[in-house]
């Protein structure tokens, strides 16, 4: 799904990773945050796909709102279970979005 964004500007969070052999907990985990940050203040919505590389693109209101999330104590652990098992490598970029625009076909 495409997530519903409001006017610019917003920031998006781009983390990019390859995956480690085997899910090891890695699904769980994943739903979990994914739940948490939608309870996060500031948070706006998500889109994510993998295949052999994975991009998930999170959406705030502000810089604050992404430091608050990247310093969530359950977050944290998933961040350091992220470089133990799960991920052989990623980067995360974090954007001001200054201007969108859409298309919605029939």
């Amino acid at each position: 799904m495409i997530a519903q964004t409001p006017q610019t500007p917003y920031y998006a969070v781009i983390f990019t990773s390859i995956r480690t052999e085997g899910n090891n907990g890695y699904a769980a985990m994943a739903d979990t945050m994914d739940e948490l940050a939608k309870q996060q203040e500031g948070y706006l919505g998500i889109e994510s796909a993998r295949n052999e590389i994975g991009i998930t693109v999170s959406y705030w209101q502000s810089l604050e709102a992404i430091r608050n999330w990247k310093a969530n104590t359950d977050h944290l652990i998933a961040q350091k279970y992220g470089r133990e098992k799960w991920y052989a490598n990623y980067k995360v970029r974090i954007c001001k979005v200054e201007r969108d625009y859409e298309f919605e076909g029939e």
